[in-house]
């Protein structure tokens, strides 16, 4: 038998655009769960959620009008408690007999009802009954009450009830927006539920202006998208109005000819779409001589204050074209695209303006001016954070051993915040850095200072591009050690999903300059070399803080398709040069696919056992002291070896070292199985000892190998 299916809408003022997509999903999802969970929704059902500014609904297949009745066994109590020596039954069983609804009025037949089965060492008395399924009323209120619940509200609203409100006892609620219509239908049924103040019914509002009907009455629950599309002129689904918005602004780039196209932003696109319910793309324009102030502010201030969608020419430029994505159609657009040309026109002129002002004072004039901006409490002002970036960019460029660097990283670094303090920046924090750039080419710095500046904050983002030039490098990882080392010196760490200065970020920032970039700097050098920039307002946290670069090495690893014990035994050694770290895991790749890895990482790991249970052990052999033949041919395949791989690892070819080390499989099984390493006599206790330590060192150059046994 196919059961009718059902939908569900609430309907409500206009919801917070960022977060409604969010919205719809966890509402149609918890419904769908709670249905399923109590026997009205098949697990197979299909979900249809639907999300416009002003309702969040569901649409289920095939739910049922009850659920199945359901048998259920349930243990009263060890039968020594329940029934007396004579087999009657105990007031204890009575009175839980008749809690659980049971009759009790013929105990006899009571007792006979019930069934023995052993429990542990003692036989229980248990009770079957049969629990009716529950009415599609009774679960659709109780899924539809979990769902407002559990719905991930950004901030809540408490607003007062109308007047003649149907469920008494309300007065107000806390919800996102006010609501006002609840639909709830299975089939062309009405499903009497209630929430919010609110009693279901089959009526939902369409357009606030251009809805053919009001209100839409639905049919039933398979026309509700159909009926409020062509009566309500409402694209009910999130995801069809997203793509319609999609479709035309292509269209529209396309009629507006060479080239054209709209930027691409989904989080501009999704908030568009929340914000209307039948979308209609318009195209308007702005005077041309705003062109002249740097595309990226006029692009923000449409996006981020008009929601706009600017027009960019084949070569991404900006042209003085925009996209607007209206909620009406009249049939006369000269008024909205006029409207939107006069709003838009102060905020490119203040845009202007600002770029106009900043222009006047050189970047330079600005430094004495971060001395007025507070960085932290604990660690002063920009100012001073300034001078630390420089201490620690200076130190690195040092490092790396070329002057010229130096002296660019110097003057980047001490440039690099002083936009902070400009006019448009004030405006537009997101322009941080990218007006730095534009300013310091109005200084006459030069592309090289120009690119430092503006790259020292790259990368903003997982898979944001590294700085184009090797001072912009040495800036961006001072600049990152900076925070870092100064919040762990502080002892202001991320805790769980908290990360106000974003040390997760600054990590892997720094670890993709150092890999990528392929610069020969060793990590606890790169954190000392931090340290005395701060001078004593922190503590040395320089251990703890690059456990936790590691830590973030080995998760972006894994993340990469290295296996744990891959990455395990790479970053057990704490390599220092992060760049060498591919070419390390790549040999433990190749190594674990040699027949002898299994036996040689066991090996291993035993090796390392006794030697950490030996204590401190020197890595010297005596010949003369070798007795055992096992002994005298692994000392002497060691000989040959060791230095053929040594000289392979101090080449770079780690896969090579480790291969050329595989032959030791043969002689290190004969040792294990043939000699004694503790024994009785010090000097050949300790002879064999220093022979496993040797060869545990020539082993483990490349990676702990001992991670690697199963």
């Amino acid at each position: 038998m196919t059961h009718p299916n059902l939908l569900v809408e609430l309907f409500v003022e206009e919801l917070p655009p960022k977060a409604l997509q969010k919205l719809g999903d966890a509402f149609a999802g918890v419904l769908l769960a709670q249905l399923q969970a109590q026997g009205l929704a098949a697990p197979d059902a299909v979900l249809t959620a639907y999300a416009s500014p002003r309702r969040l609904a569901a649409h289920i297949s095939a739910v049922a009008p009850q659920a199945a009745d359901k048998a259920q066994s349930q243990k009263l109590m060890p039968v020594a408690v329940g029934l007396d020596a004579a087999g009657n039954a105990t007031p204890a069983l009575l009175k839980k007999l008749a809690a659980l609804g049971a009759d009790v009025s013929d105990p006899a037949a009571a007792v006979a009802a019930l069934q023995r089965a052993p429990d542990g060492k003692a036989e229980a008395l248990f009770h079957h009954s049969t629990v009716r399924g529950a009415t599609l009323a009774e679960g659709l209120q109780k899924a539809l009450d979990e769902a407002v619940a559990k719905l991930p509200i950004p901030k809540v609203m408490r607003y007062q009830l109308a007047a003649g409100c149907d469920m008494p006892g309300w007065s107000s609620v806390s919800f996102v927006r006010p609501a006002h219509g609840l639909v709830a239908l299975h089939g062309s049924d009405v499903v009497p539920v209630q929430t919010l103040g609110l009693t279901a019914g089959n009526a939902t509002q369409g357009h606030r202006f251009e809805a053919a009907v009001s209100p839409v009455v639905l049919q039933d629950a398979d026309s509700y998208a159909g009926q409020l599309r062509t009566q309500g002129a409402v694209i009910a689904s999130f995801t069809e109005r997203k793509a319609e918005i999609a479709r035309q602004l292509q269209a529209a780039a396309a009629q507006v000819g060479s080239g054209a196209r709209p930027i691409e932003d989904d989080a501009l696109l999704d908030e568009v779409t929340a914000l209307v319910e039948r979308p209609n793309v318009l195209i308007c324009a702005f005077e041309p001589e705003f062109l002249d102030v740097p595309q990226e502010c006029l692009i923000l201030t449409m996006k981020a204050n008009q929601k706009y969608f600017p027009l960019l020419d084949a070569a991404g430029k900006l042209t003085n074209q925009f996209l607007v994505v209206s909620n009406i159609s009249p049939e006369d657009t000269s008024f909205v695209t006029g409207g939107n040309e006069r709003v838009v026109r102060p905020r490119l002129a203040d845009a202007k303006f600002f770029f106009d002002q900043d222009r006047k004072k050189t970047l330079a004039s600005r430094v004495d001016g971060l001395g007025k901006v507070v960085y932290h409490n604990k660690l002063g002002t920009q100012g001073e954070r300034v001078e630390r970036v420089r201490a620690i960019a200076k130190a690195i460029a040092t490092q790396l051993g070329d002057a010229a660097v130096v002296a660019d990283a110097d003057l980047a670094a001490q440039l690099a915040k002083t936009d902070l303090v400009t006019d448009m920046v004030g405006e537009f924090p997101e322009l941080q850095g990218t007006m730095g750039r534009y300013y310091a080419l109005n200084d006459g710095l030069g592309e090289t200072i120009a690119d430092a500046i503006e790259d020292h904050y790259k990368p903003r983002f997982a898979g944001d591009s590294l700085p184009r030039n090797l001072a912009g490098v040495v800036v961006a990882l001072a600049d990152k050690l900076e925070t870092l080392v100064g919040m762990f010196g502080i002892g202001n760490l991320p805790t769980g999903d908290r990360d106000p200065f974003a040390l997760r970020r600054h990590a892997l920032g720094v670890i993709r300059m150092l890999v990528e970039k392929d610069l020969p700097l060793d990590l606890q050098a790169l954190l000392a070399s931090a340290v005395p920039a701060f001078g004593d307002k922190i503590q040395d946290a320089s251990a703890q803080l690059a456990e936790f670069i590691y830590d973030r090495l080995a998760g972006n690893l894994r993340e990469q398709g290295y296996s744990a014990q891959e990455v395990d035994a790479v970053l057990a050694l704490r390599p220092q040069r992060l760049a060498l770290v591919g070419q390390q895991l790549a040999a433990v790749r190749a190594f674990a696919a040699l027949p002898e890895s299994p036996a040689l990482a066991a090996a291993n790991k035993r090796v390392g056992n006794i030697l950490k249970k030996a204590g401190e052990v020197d890595a010297h052999v005596n010949p003369a002291l070798l007795q055992e033949q096992a002994e005298k041919d692994l000392y002497a395949a060691l000989q040959r070896f060791v230095p053929e791989a040594n000289a392979q690892f101090d080449a770079g070819d780690y896969t090579a070292s480790l291969q050329t080390l595989a032959v030791l499989r043969a002689p290190v099984d004969a040792f294990f199985d043939d000699v004694m390493v503790n024994a009785e006599e010090l000097d050949l206790r300790l002879n064999r000892q220093g022979l496993l330590k040797s060869l545990h060192d020539a082993m483990n150059r490349v990676a702990d190998l001992s991670r690697l046994a199963a």
